[in-house]
């Protein structure tokens, strides 16, 4: 067993390391997980926008008692923005130093070499990933990114280095644990996802996320949870421009809980819809319905 696996012998012993952060993952997606771990590939999670793909990368971190390193894609982003760049002002600081201090007779090999070195290194998330591993990688939302990007990354993936050209190679002693998103904006290409363990991550049922709402609010009532849970799924039915998801289930009955409320009425929907709606358009869908009809189901 690798040492990320250390302490989780089965995937019944990950979900319950799982939940004692508070992350609650059923027996599909704990043993695509465990899986993962054992077998030292990257684990790509797909799934409808809040459905846990992000808080399980940082649960699984927490759980395994690692550092959570999170590179966050964006069209355009590139190579440069996700490995490496090389600190310039730091390096011109140095430069004149150097000239300064040689009163003109300064090597030019010599200099170059100096600029080149671990000191003016910036580390983005890929490269920390292998040289701080073990740790736990989330590329989020890799869908944003492009071909090209994809392309880059799979050479990372398969083969745990880079080189760095000033430098040489950068090999990760213990390869990271990585984890990827994708809200399927866009189809990721198969090369990718067959260098991955799958997993598609739905909305949870309406019993587990009253048990998501309890284990993560601990001071919220049963009724309440049941009440905001119903609520959600209700929401999820409707054509809606933005579904909420489970953060936007835990903020509003956080919301609720802030204002001192024990019931989802029509009232404190009203003053609290914010929290789990985000677009005006859906706000006049739901207007139009009538929070009544709503929370009535």
């Amino acid at each position: 067993m690798s040492d990320s696996t250390r302490g989780v012998g089965s995937p019944t012993e990950l979900a319950r390391a799982l939940e004692a952060t508070g992350y609650l993952a059923d027996d599909g997606l704990a043993t695509a997980a465990y899986l993962a771990l054992r077998m030292g590939r990257p684990l790509f999670c797909e799934g409808e926008p809040g459905t846990g793909k992000t808080s399980l990368a940082a649960a699984l971190a927490e759980a395994l008692h690692l550092q959570l390193i999170r590179l966050q894609c964006h069209e355009g982003i590139d190579a440069a923005q996700a490995l490496y760049d090389w600190d310039f002002p730091r390096q011109l600081l140095h430069l004149r130093t150097l000239e300064a201090a040689s009163a003109g007779h300064l090597e030019a090999d010599s200099a170059e070499r100096s600029l080149y070195t671990e000191r003016f290194l910036l580390a983005r998330p890929l490269l920390r990933a292998l040289t701080e591993a073990p740790c736990v990688l989330l590329v989020d939302e890799i869908d944003r990114a492009d071909d090209e990007f994809e392309a880059f990354l799979l050479e990372v993936l398969d083969d745990n280095a880079v080189t760095i050209p000033e430098l040489g190679e950068v090999r990760a002693a213990s390869p990271p644990m990585v984890v990827l998103t994708s809200n399927r904006t866009r189809d990721v290409h198969d090369a990718l996802k067959r260098r991955c363990l799958y997993h598609w991550l739905e909305h949870p049922d309406l019993a587990r996320e009253v048990a998501i709402l309890g284990k993560r609010i601990p001071d919220i009532t049963e009724a309440l949870a049941k009440q905001v849970a119903e609520a959600v799924h209700a929401l999820r039915r409707m054509d809606l421009v933005k579904p909420p998801g489970v953060a936007e289930s835990l903020d509003w009955a956080r919301a609720l809980r802030e204002l001192d409320r024990d019931v989802l009425d029509a009232q404190s929907a009203a003053a609290t819809l914010g929290a789990v709606i985000k677009y005006h358009e859906d706000s006049e869908r739901i207007a139009k319905l009538g929070l009544d009809r709503l929370l009535a189901g």
